[in-house]
């Protein structure tokens, strides 16, 4: 039970556990870690369920620092790809006409082509007719 004095009417806050890292400070105030160190910190943001703005300022850690951190290692736990991706050609084969293709040509002949291979040859032949008219 937390009692106060009655000269004292502030209420009375919990303290905040800050729990110890294992950090080390240059002296430009940097904090360098080394990747276990990073593991170790990470492992104990997950275990306090609080935000990482909040778990940030209870232990002194930048939160732009704790932010990369975090994006680094749950970039890192995503599972990859097992193979590159690989293209293949495609060759298809030419689809035959459903109907055939009437050519009515001037003189009134007319030409029928089944086979779309034959579309290029009916093409070169109505062209040379057409010269020589």
């Amino acid at each position: 039970m937390i009692t106060t004095s009655s000269s004292d009417c502030s209420p009375v806050a919990p303290a905040v556990v800050t729990p110890k890292l294992p950090v080390t400070v240059d002296t430009k105030g940097r904090v360098r870690t080394s990747k276990e160190q990073r593991r170790v910190i990470l492992a104990e943001f997950e275990r306090s369920g609080v935000s990482a703005a909040q778990f940030a300022q209870r232990t002194g850690l930048k939160y732009s620092t704790l932010a990369a951190w975090l994006q680094r290692y749950r970039r890192a736990k995503r599972p990859r790809p097992r193979s590159p991706v690989r293209l293949l050609e495609a060759v298809v084969a030419p689809a035959p006409l459903t109907l055939p293709l009437q050519v009515q040509l001037p003189g009134g002949a007319r030409l029928e082509v089944r086979e779309v291979s034959q579309v290029p040859l009916v093409a070169a032949l109505v062209r040379a007719l057409e010269k020589s008219c």
